[in-house]
């Protein structure tokens, strides 16, 4: 009982000068170049499940979908106008059947939340859902379509869901619709190999008509990609996070902002 009352007055001792710090930190930022692109690994979530001894996997979920309503909602006071996020990779179908479908249903009830959320409409939030979007349950296409359709015209902020998503997919797939372009155009094998390079596969990606992201972002201590914007992610910048998604505070991507920043961006050059 005593270490739990000196650990209560710990945490309110320190607050204000956490607080204190996120506001020069926030300040810092604003001043500085901020990305306009930034995509998300949404790592950790099972793992904070099981540290903090919760009876479902699921529930470990459901702390990351509202995490990710807190994400959006930085992006948007820090004016950043282009989020991707990877909410349900391609080798997820491999998870038990239990966690897939709660999965499943989690995030058509988040949708439904976006779909009738007045913000999006009043931030001009464009939704994009990005991936073999067809391998998931029709009622989850059908949400997913008419949250496309309803902010189909908005041009003030982008998020891209990345559902049933794999990098290696991803530009299979680019190069499986542009063969089926140049067949529907009659264009010979030889005409469509030569006009074929970097730029001219890109019209075909997942993320067609977007910048690519000039910030990823992975939580929970794992330094790799696993395959998240594989082809667009060429020139980014990465910043890995030792945190659990759900743990990932404001002040951890104001730092990211911050590292950003700093760094000497060279395309290669």
């Amino acid at each position: 009982m005593w270490d739990f009352a000196k650990a209560r007055v710990k945490n309110y001792v320190k607050q204000p000068f956490y607080s204190l710090y996120e506001r020069r930190l926030e300040e810092k930022v604003m001043s500085l170049e901020r990305p306009k692109h930034v995509g998300v690994i949404l790592d950790g979530n099972r793992r904070y499940a099981r540290v903090n001894k919760f009876s479902k996997l699921i529930d470990g979920h459901k702390k990351g979908a509202d995490k990710l309503e807190e994400f959006m909602e930085w992006c948007f006071e820090l004016d950043i106008p282009i989020i991707t996020i990877w909410a349900f990779s391609i080798d997820n179908f491999h998870r038990s059947e239990e966690e897939v479908e709660g999965l499943f249903k989690l995030i058509k009830r988040h949708t439904e939340l976006l779909i009738n959320d007045q913000k999006i409409y009043d931030r001009k939030v464009k939704l994009r859902y990005i991936g073999r979007i067809e391998l998931l349950p029709q009622d989850l296409q059908d949400t997913i379509r008419e949250a496309e359709e309803k902010t189909k015209h908005h041009d003030r902020f982008v998020l891209n869901i990345a559902l049933a998503y794999g990098g290696r997919e991803e530009i299979t797939d680019a190069f499986q619709r542009y063969m089926d372009d140049c067949a529907d155009k009659g264009q010979d094998l030889q005409t469509c190999r030569d006009k074929l390079d970097p730029d001219e596969l890109s019209k075909y990606l997942y993320t067609s008509g977007l910048p690519e992201p000039d910030l990823i972002i992975r939580t929970s201590g794992e330094i790799r990609l696993s395959g998240f914007l594989l082809w667009q992610s060429a020139h980014s910048e990465f910043y890995f996070c030792d945190l659990l998604w759900p743990e990932f505070r404001r002040m951890d991507f104001l730092r990211a902002l911050r590292v950003y920043a700093a760094r000497q961006r060279r395309y290669g050059r």
